[in-house]
């Protein structure tokens, strides 16, 4: 097979090269610009360019896909080339789908937790010897590639609903015609692509018709919103809950919070009887861990196996991560930054450690957050933090280029008392190191980076200051 990667510099494109280039296929890409660790990641397969930018004469026939990346335009010259040459043009997970069309793909979707979700199945999968790919969308502990394509039976992937690219609108997980289901919940997200609530909602009814007949839809019962959508479906007709039949015949699991302790701050979840020490915890974690467990069950892994591949699970890059702790101080560093996933993140520290005080940290990156008709979806978020501030940069709104955002109206729509809003870098800084760091976890919630502000510096100089 042969290949081409229009932007292969891309964090998941890249991988996706490596993958189909240790499968054996001849692989060329172009990028006009690749930034680390794509880039190191790149040369050491030497998949790296010879230069920067768009070269049509890359593309010949006999090519046997070109796969577009998020960031390449509608005029790039290497599209417009292979758009003469008649060649087959795919989106990432358009190409997903062709190179999976014979394993049992499990695709887990949902405005919040489909990482970490995705990532239970996987490590559970990985510690009890099963054969699997896999494409998810973080840096995962014991998995050197976010994607994996080899001939294993078995595919697991992370289902987005953002846009395919820049030829194709419809979300990524319209394109991977599932056999087993999660969704995890939903809550409106994407507003620059999805202006109403309704039309995000409807990419969800559609994913749903676009379950493998005989498949499964496992689901978060706890969730309204979602569960009427469920039962909406059911009542089109779509399948039957108890027998399997039906046009499609889907059948339908919900779940919720299993039964579990907390004892001496560690989380001990049962699940059918059998119990088992977890090192995440949270309720929204415990949610994510009962639906792996049933895609688990459909996949032939019993509970005793599930419990034990769990054990070692310590949660994807930037979920609850923890980056530092003292005698009586906990960093952690979280991806929230929707309203749905900050509340379940702040909830779920709050209540393994109801005796610490929180400190959270929340800053608004994404063009929803940015968005002054979108903050009222975040009212109440931060309510149950001690101290909370909201920062967001001057620069980020101008990237997205909205007009500015006033402080007073952040702390409005938020309607915390007491909330600190910052735009600079170094305020922000200088308001965490007053603090004082006793017997506190300390949360930061982004997508972003807070303006280049060093975090990982930061978290070792706090800890160092509560040792004094």
């Amino acid at each position: 097979m042969k290949i081409h990667f229009i932007a292969i510099g891309g964090s998941v494109m890249h991988q996706l090269a490596i993958a189909l280039r240790r499968k054996g296929y001849v692989v060329t890409g172009s990028d006009d610009e690749i930034f680390e660790p794509a880039k190191s990641n790149l040369e050491k397969e030497g998949l790296l360019p010879a230069a920067m930018g768009w070269f049509p004469e890359k593309l010949q026939p006999g090519l046997d896909a070109v796969i577009l990346g998020m960031h390449a335009r509608a005029d790039n010259p290497e599209l417009l080339r292979a758009s003469e040459l008649s060649l087959p043009v795919y989106s990432f997970p358009e190409y997903i789908y062709r190179e999976s069309k014979d394993k049992t793909r499990v695709v887990v979707g949902g405005s919040h937790g489909k990482t970490t979700t995705t990532a239970m199945i996987m490590n559970v999968l990985k510690e009890t010897g099963r054969d699997f790919d896999w494409l998810v969308g973080a840096r995962l502990e014991g998995f050197s590639q976010s994607v994996n394509i080899t001939r294993a039976p078995v595919i697991v992937c992370e289902g987005d609903e953002y846009p395919a690219s820049t030829l194709e609108k419809r979300p990524k997980f319209h394109f991977l015609f599932p056999h087993i289901v999660v969704l995890t919940g939903i809550a409106w997200d994407h507003i620059n692509v999805f202006p109403t609530f309704e039309i995000y909602l409807e990419q969800f009814r559609i994913f749903m018709n676009k379950i493998e007949p005989g498949g499964v839809l496992i689901y978060n019962d706890t969730d309204p919103v979602l569960k009427g959508l469920v039962e909406e479906h059911m009542a089109a007709g779509k399948g039957d809950t108890a027998t399997g039949t039906g046009a499609r015949a889907l059948r339908t699991i919900g779940y919720g919070v299993p039964a579990h302790r907390i004892e001496n701050g560690i989380t001990v979840v049962t699940l059918e009887g059998q119990s088992g020490p977890l090192k995440v915890f949270g309720e929204h974690n415990l949610l994510n861990l009962h639906a792996a467990y049933l895609v688990a069950k459909e996949l032939g892994i019993g509970v005793g196996e599930f419990l034990r591949g769990m054990a070692s699970f310590s949660g994807a890059s930037k979920r609850l991560e923890l980056l530092a702790a003292g005698k009586s101080v906990n960093i952690y560093r979280d991806f929230a930054h929707a309203p749905s996933k900050v509340k379940a993140t702040i909830r779920a520290v709050k209540t393994q450690f109801p005796d610490r005080r929180l400190v959270a940290v929340l800053e608004l990156h994404t063009y929803s957050s940015l968005n002054e008709q979108f903050l009222s979806e975040y009212r109440g978020s931060l309510d149950p933090a001690d101290e909370a501030v909201v920062f967001y940069s001057r620069h980020a709104l101008e990237l997205k280029r909205l007009p500015p955002l006033p402080e007073q109206r952040v702390k409005e729509e938020f309607g915390k008392p007491g909330l600190a809003v910052i735009q600079d870098r170094e305020e922000l800084r200088a308001w965490l190191m007053q603090e004082s760091f006793k017997n506190v976890n300390l949360l930061l919630m982004s997508s972003g980076n807070y303006d280049g502000l060093d975090v990982t510096a930061l978290s070792a100089e706090i800890i160092q200051q509560e040792t004094i």
